[in-house]
């Protein structure tokens, strides 16, 4: 700390009185003021990590709110279901069939699975979002996972919309995505006596069953479905052989180091947004880009304040690349970013070992069709 220092005043100045310069140049005795407070508070000796026995670090995280997805469908319409869109057998099969169908865009070219593809980690692991004519999302936004999104507070980067139904509108009008209005979706969706059938079954008490509303409701019940199972869910529900041993010191390092603080309940994140990144070293302060990667898009979250919508770790080493612009390849070097730049303390190679394999826990099927 003391060599940053030295380099500022040699950078700055001649070999003058210090004390002179100080007083005469609040700027550089604020940057000075915060340099060695910076170096003060991460010189500090870390709190000794104690390994917890898998009874006590289940029990720590179901006190702090960690969940289990549901194992039955009453149980996981209790945890997902909204008051003004029920779930039924019949209106999430209809979110399927039109999710999975390219009626909904512009020449029928593309689908909500062509990004979001629910065998492989529920994104489609670009970059960025290929749409309508291979156009791609002009703030180079890489897709979120659709598996478990429904557990979230809000959707997209920067949580602009408050659930799933909202957040289907988006890519079926945006020009670069599937590109059709609602009046052009239910004039297609018209033209196909079997979807008409099919809304009237399912939207008996709407006149007219068919519109625009009505599609996002059928969507918003297929992907309400979309919790995933994995060996972290069976760990928390009492098997203490589900995680390996390092998957164990990887957990017990996300508790302890506080990651759970912002990667919170049944979904690990989604819950809250939150300012990145929150450390960031003298030494880079005066870097082009704002984040620890390129900012290839120049996103910048909500309010253009750098605030995003905590992403959802579950089934995380499926949907690579990482942050909102794709820009971190690889998980390690994610996790690596996040401990310094998010907990101030970066993780050491072991440990980054340790929380990928916990990571990887976290791998799972949607459970609908086991339940």
């Amino acid at each position: 700390m003391l060599a940053i220092i030295t380099c500022i005043f040699n950078a700055c100045y001649k070999p003058v009185d210090i004390a002179m310069n100080l007083s005469s140049h609040p700027l550089m005795l604020y940057a000075v003021i915060v340099a060695i407070v910076y170096g003060a508070v991460f010189s500090l000796p870390e709190p000794e990590l104690r390994q917890l026995a898998p009874q006590e670090l289940r029990s720590w995280a179901l006190d702090v709110g960690l969940r289990p997805v549901p194992q039955s469908f009453d149980a996981l319409r209790a945890v997902v279901e909204k008051p003004d869109n029920p779930l039924t057998p019949e209106k999430i099969a209809l979110g399927e069939r039109l999710f999975n169908d390219p009626i909904l865009s512009r020449e029928d070219s593309v689908s909500c699975a062509s990004c979001h593809i629910i065998e492989d980690g529920g994104d489609d692991n670009f970059a960025t979002a290929v749409g309508y004519h291979g156009l791609q999302n002009p703030k180079h936004l890489n897709s979120p996972t659709v598996l478990n999104a429904a557990l979230a507070r809000s959707q997209f980067w920067d949580g602009r919309a408050p659930d799933v139904e909202a957040q289907a509108a988006g890519p079926i009008q945006a020009p670069f995505e599937m590109n059709l209005t609602p009046e052009e979706v239910v004039a297609k969706l018209s033209r196909r006596p079997d979807y008409v059938a099919a809304f009237r079954r399912v939207f008996a008490d709407d006149e007219p069953a068919l519109t625009f509303a009505n599609v996002r409701k059928a969507i918003g019940a297929y992907e309400r479905t979309l919790l995933t199972e994995s060996a972290y869910d069976r760990f928390l529900r009492g098997d203490d052989r589900a995680l390996s041993e390092q998957a164990l010191r990887g957990f017990n390092l996300f508790m302890q180091k506080g990651c759970k603080g912002c990667h919170a309940g049944m979904s690990l994140g989604g819950l809250s947004i939150q300012r990145f990144p929150l450390h960031r070293p003298i030494t880079e302060v005066l870097d082009n880009s704002p984040f620890p990667f390129p900012n290839k898009g120049g996103f910048l979250g909500r309010d253009e304040r750098r605030y995003f919508r905590v992403p959802l770790l579950r089934n995380v080493s499926r949907t690579a690349p990482y942050f909102h612009n794709g820009a971190v390849n690889e998980l390690r070097e994610a996790v690596r970013i996040m401990s310094k730049y998010q907990l101030g303390r970066e993780f050491t190679p072991a440990q980054i070992d340790d929380v990928v394999a916990f990571l990887e826990s976290l791998e799972g099927e949607p459970i609908l069709g086991k339940i």
